[in-house]
């Protein structure tokens, strides 16, 4: 947006539904962002409170025009016209009650300025807020992580035990995921896991989230669960250089590879798993089209919980495939097998899957409707088509970025996708977009946390 296209007018002209850019430095105000839709009298009594006299705001991006030049601080009704600004006609205006001081007749006076301590106080302890969600999310990930090497290492030796051992740790996965009435899909730092249990972990949280979304009951949950963190355990009799399917490899390599999931179904008899768990771990490359392996099952002859984990599978795998630099985004991964590869799965997982993880899952990196850079971090299960965002901000340090949740934020409008190497290197240096995708459950900010104001 450039300059050209503001105005300045005096703050006394501010109506509901104006867009307006904030020109102080983002500790001297407690808005979370420098420039927003005014949605609330209140936004309005805040700025007041700010001392400014004149604001700049943007004609194209707002849906009212100011009040006349003159015309005071005053209300509007629902058509848009002024009214009369009284307690009873207008809540709003106890904005009161934020930030105000009652004067000796108890009449509210101008809303008091925060100041600067105050700002930067109100800022940082959301972004504390925030920080402690992200390392509870990367703590119970490592956890659960190093439980899972802990199984893979005694599965041959000793099966029984590591078959209660991942019982057990899909367990509470499970109780996790039930106790969260919102539950969003956290993308977390680099450093959170390991990569010899990063795949078997994503393919678990986000079958154990689809299969929530398609109302499975607790006990389903727990088998689709189980299935997917124990879907590659056949892998563990292959040598370390086949771990990774490579299409580029010798056919004799290739078919060696694909013998992965026999020998799961065979690792999985010896730990006495449940034969819907034992259907997972054979079927999980099985394509709806009957072009899978290693029987050639098509449609319902695949258990539906295979069809699930089959999916996500095939989703983290073009994320984070053995070779990184082949690795898709995250919305292109998604845009590959709809696209391209929807005729090997289930229709309606592939659909619920999708409308799970929004346009723009984590991990998606995003310009703005004003220009700005974003990376998307967090996806309300529920409500994915408002993901949470870090947006590139030049005056605010890198580790000071909030989260935004654009469900609280519809002036904020997403332009297009793009690929991480498509940034400008400051930009990219900021956002910091992942190498490897790695996802764990966490309250969506909807319903747990709080921002800044906007």
């Amino acid at each position: 947006m450039t300059e050209s296209a503001d105005e300045t007018i005096a703050i006394d002209r501010l109506r509901v539904g104006m867009f307006v850019h904030i020109d102080l430095h983002w500790t001297q105000h407690s808005f979370q962002l420098g420039s927003f839709l005014i949605q609330s009298e209140a936004q309005i009594a805040q700025l007041r409170a700010l001392g400014l006299r004149e604001v700049r705001y943007t004609p194209k991006r707002s849906e009212v025009t100011p009040l006349p030049e003159g015309a005071g601080p005053v209300s509007v009704n629902s058509d848009g016209q002024p009214k009369a600004r009284t307690a009873e006609s207008d809540p709003d205006s106890a904005v009161a009650k934020l930030g105000t001081e009652a004067s000796p007749s108890g009449v509210p006076s101008a809303p008091r300025a925060l100041s600067g301590a105050e700002t930067l106080a109100r800022r940082k302890a959301v972004l504390s807020e925030q920080q402690a969600s992200l390392d509870r999310c990367e703590h119970q990930f490592g956890e659960v992580s190093r439980q899972l090497r802990s199984v893979l290492q005694s599965a041959k030796s000793n099966p029984v035990q590591a078959r209660e051992a991942a019982v057990a740790q899909i367990g509470a996965m499970v109780g996790h995921v039930h106790g969260i009435e919102d539950v969003a899909i956290r993308l977390l730092s680099e450093k959170a896991g390991q990569e010899t249990t990063l795949h078997a972990m994503n393919v678990s949280v986000l079958a154990l989230l689809l299969a929530r979304a398609m109302r499975f009951d607790e006990a389903q949950l727990g088998v689709v669960g189980l299935g997917a963190l124990l879907h590659d355990i056949g892998k563990l009799e292959l040598p370390d250089r086949l771990r990774w399917r490579d299409d580029n490899a010798p056919a004799v390599e290739r078919r060696l590879f694909q013998s992965h999931a026999a020998q799961g179904v065979t690792l999985a008899k010896k730990m006495g798993l449940a034969p819907e768990v034992i259907a997972i771990i054979g079927q999980h490359h099985e394509h709806a089209d009957g072009t899978g392996y290693p029987s050639g099952l098509k449609g319902e002859q695949i258990s539906l919980p295979a069809r699930v984990v089959a999916v996500v599978n095939q989703y983290d795998n073009l994320c984070n495939p053995g070779n990184p630099a082949q690795a898709l985004t995250p919305h292109d991964a998604l845009a590959v097998i709809f696209a391209r590869q929807r005729e090997a799965f289930d229709p309606s997982v592939l659909a619920g899957f999708i409308r799970m993880m929004g346009v723009y899952p984590p991990g998606s990196v995003l310009q703005l409707n004003d220009e700005r850079y974003a990376i998307v971090v967090s996806v309300n299960a529920d409500r994915p088509l408002k993901p949470s965002i870090v947006i590139h901000e030049r005056d605010v340090p890198a580790d000071d970025a909030l989260v935004v949740n654009l469900e609280h934020h519809p002036e904020i409008g997403i332009q297009r996708a793009m690929k991480p190497l498509q940034l400008p290197r400051a930009v990219f240096d900021y956002l910091s977009p992942r190498k490897r995708m790695c996802y764990f459950f966490e309250r969506s900010m909807a319903k747990g946390g709080r921002e800044v104001d906007v």
